[in-house]
């Protein structure tokens, strides 16, 4: 089994709208199944970037920046730990997803990054 996280990115726009109310309950029911089944770890939305910092490290130097940052063309909007057997099998968690995104909220465009943590790559200490 590996470990993967997954980054749900998105226009920054989508958190002025209100998602339809069967997008969440489809959601809740996706989520309450994978973490019953333990293959779902941990997921949350995040804030708007408005409520956010950056800490960037450049030239030497280190810069705090409060958000919002509007040179953001997409947001991470969420995220999701995930232990799967498969790449395939994180890959399609994530398909299934945004599937229920686009059932729910056919106006909604974004993202599902899928990435192996690397503690799970070999020869990596964990």
């Amino acid at each position: 089994m590996s470990r993967y996280m997954m980054f749900i990115t998105h226009s920054e726009d989508y958190r002025n709208q209100t998602p339809p109310p069967g997008l969440y309950e489809a959601m809740g029911e996706f989520v309450d199944a994978n973490l019953k089944s333990g293959v779902l770890i941990d997921t949350a939305g995040l804030q708007a970037t408005s409520a956010g910092t950056r800490v960037r490290l450049s030239g030497g130097k280190i810069n705090v920046t409060d958000g919002p940052f509007t040179e953001a063309k997409e947001i991470v909007g969420g995220y999701a730990l995930v232990e799967a057997r498969s790449k395939k099998e994180a890959i399609d968690l994530a398909t299934k997803f945004m599937d229920i995104h686009r059932i729910h909220w056919p106006e909604f465009e974004g993202a599902c990054e899928v990435r192996p943590l690397e503690a799970d790559e070999p020869g990596k200490p964990a």
